[in-house]
């Protein structure tokens, strides 16, 4: 996947290319073109944004350069900006892009915002969630990071973007790992049993359990398994019996 980056600020992207993500990049499992749209203006300054017509405080960025800088590139693919007014990113979009799309360019806003015509290039506007933050960078680092873990070789184990939270609308269920008995807080014995089938079943069990106590909301609308079903009436019974 190659992903563009239409950014005032380039170099805030340097922890996109350390760790898991930097070896992929590495390994050319992905590719990442960092697009400075401050060198495609035309004035001595290189201005970048001006005044709202009309009036009002701050500055707008201005079309110009972020156009120029778009086309640019020799391909585009999905275009996405980031703001407040768009659909909340979640895990089934980073896998919908990480599965359907070989191409991504998203343009991060700044100051107070684009010139309305900015809006009219992008194919998606997303936003992280509802608060404010001084530009787009850190959303377009957190949804590149989402997307390019789900891409084939990024992870080690390719069984784990499949079993982590929100991959099947859960929580993810508790992890251990040794030792087995710290100070008295000890690893649950269904762990260290063996027995396979037993342990897929409390991890679901505890995957409800800890989506039902954490984010309630997520399960709202689920279609429940007859498994399910059964382990999330045990789970409400044992909570109602700790009240």
């Amino acid at each position: 996947m190659k992903i563009n980056v239409l950014t005032l600020f380039p170099d805030m992207f340097a922890p996109l290319q350390v760790s898991m993500l930097g070896r992929a990049l590495e390994d050319q499992k992905w590719n990442l073109n960092l697009v400075n749209f401050r060198d495609f203006t035309t004035d001595v300054h290189h201005h970048v944004d001006d005044t709202p017509y009309g009036g009002g405080a701050g500055m707008v960025l201005q079309i110009m350069p972020i156009k120029k800088a778009l086309d640019s590139l020799e391909s585009k693919g999905k275009v996405i900006i980031t703001a407040p007014q768009g659909k909340t990113f979640n895990q089934q979009m980073a896998q919908r892009w990480a599965n359907e799309e070989s191409e991504l360019t998203f343009i991060c806003g700044h100051y107070e915002g684009f010139d309305q015509r900015v809006y009219e290039m992008a194919d998606e506007v997303v936003s992280i969630g509802d608060y404010v933050l001084t530009g787009g960078e850190l959303p377009t680092m957190s949804m590149i990071d989402a997307t390019v873990r789900l891409l084939p070789g990024v992870l080690g184990n390719s069984a784990s973007p499949v079993e982590e939270s929100f991959s099947h609308g859960l929580l993810e269920y508790p992890q251990y790992t040794r030792p087995a008995d710290f100070e008295g807080m000890k690893v649950p014995d269904v762990l260290m049993s063996g027995n396979h089938g037993k342990i897929a079943e409390w991890r679901l069990k505890e995957a409800l359990r800890n989506t039902l106590i954490n984010r309630p909301d997520m399960l709202e609308n689920r279609d429940f398994s007859a498994e399910e079903a059964k382990l999330l009436a045990e789970i409400k019974s044992e909570l109602d019996n700790q009240v």
